[in-house]
């Protein structure tokens, strides 16, 4: 268990300290930061609950084709664990180079908020430790989806689009994201709406469409109840209603402005969904997470008076040290991220 303390004590300890970096040491921070939560992710050693499963993953792609490994299910991951199999790698050297693109995103977003490091610390408790270490495709998707959200916000709806298609090559749900580009549009409504519709179409085709009786059926009727889905959705609700309440004190363009009420919005739509189906809904509900590190990287600055600032800042440091604690302590399925182990420590 000290491990995860560690990793959230890295935010944690440049918040409390206050510590100022200029430009080169910020690019050099991140750096570290970027490369330490890579290889904690890439070289954990029988932590996540489909460990075997992924292990099972990479033997089958030893001796098929290239394009049976593109044929089958999701093909990023899978041409991914063929190439790694042809190399005679490991299940460490996938879990690594998918740990490097979902901290790419992690990263790219957090730095991209007016308080990075709490941006940090509001993602290590569930979206580094509990995504990162435990649903590996969906984590490369969720990081590209990071990496989508960082360019809509900049008005770059091509990168968008190109990032959450590379997304779903690793996990076919984040075609789900494509139809925020539109929702958020502020101009050429109309061929914004034609585009990603078309593009929503071709992802829909190349992703889903043919497994999609098989995602209904796995997904929805047969719904194995997720443990603790209700309790993640509503972690996305509570920073979703404090954007909907407090969205004036916030200083974003409009594209900003919409894009986040429509996020905001998908996340409070997810507390009925989840009673309906807790399996389909949490899977989708991952790609909500943003919410939270958007909302409370940003809250400090409703108040203007800086000692305001600075509990309104401790009270998120407060609030994510206590999610990991509930977590840790009290999760179903923790025991099996428990205890953290590196390949070189078994």
């Amino acid at each position: 268990m000290v491990p995860y303390w560690l990793f959230l004590a890295i935010p944690v300890g440049v918040i409390v300290a206050n510590l100022r970096f200029n430009e080169r040491s910020k690019v050099w921070a991140w750096a570290m930061v970027w490369m330490f939560f890579s290889f904690a992710i890439g070289l954990r050693f029988e932590v996540g609950g489909d460990w075997n499963a992924y292990i099972r993953l990479l033997q089958v792609q030893d001796g098929k084709t290239f394009w049976s490994a593109l044929t089958a299910g999701d093909p990023g991951y899978y041409a991914l664990n063929w190439l790694v199999a042809q190399l005679g790698g490991s299940i460490y050297l996938v879990n690594t180079i998918c740990g490097m693109v979902f901290m790419a995103g992690v990263v790219r977003f957090a730095r991209s908020q007016p308080l990075p490091w709490l941006a940090l610390l509001v993602s290590v408790p569930y979206m580094i430790i509990v995504v990162g270490m435990g649903y590996t495709r969906q984590s490369v998707a969720l990081g590209l989806v990071l990496i989508s959200l960082v360019s809509l916000t900049n008005g770059k709806i091509r990168w968008f689009v190109f990032w959450v298609m590379i997304g779903a090559s690793f996990h076919k749900s984040a075609i789900l994201m494509l139809p925020l580009a539109a929702l958020s549009a502020t101009s050429n409504r109309f061929w914004s709406l034609f585009w990603i519709s078309l593009m929503s179409l071709l992802g829909g085709y190349l992703f889903v469409f043919d497994s999609a009786e098989e995602l209904w059926v796995n997904y929805v009727e047969a719904d194995l109840h997720s443990q603790g889905g209700l309790v993640r959705v509503l972690m996305n609700a509570i920073p979703a209603m404090l954007f909907l309440g407090f969205r004036s004190y916030f200083l974003l363009s409009e594209s900003e402005r919409k894009l986040w009420f429509w996020m905001s919005l998908l996340a409070l739509i997810c507390i009925p969904l989840v009673i309906i189906s807790s399996t389909a809904t949490d899977r989708v509900a991952l790609y909500l997470i943003p919410v939270q590190v958007f909302v409370f990287s940003r809250f400090p600055f409703i108040v203007s008076d800086p000692r305001q600032r600075g509990l309104i800042t401790l009270a998120v440091v407060g609030y994510y040290i206590l999610v990991q604690a509930v977590w840790l302590l009290f999760a179903t399925n923790a025991a099996k991220w428990l205890p953290y182990q590196a390949s070189f420590m078994a």
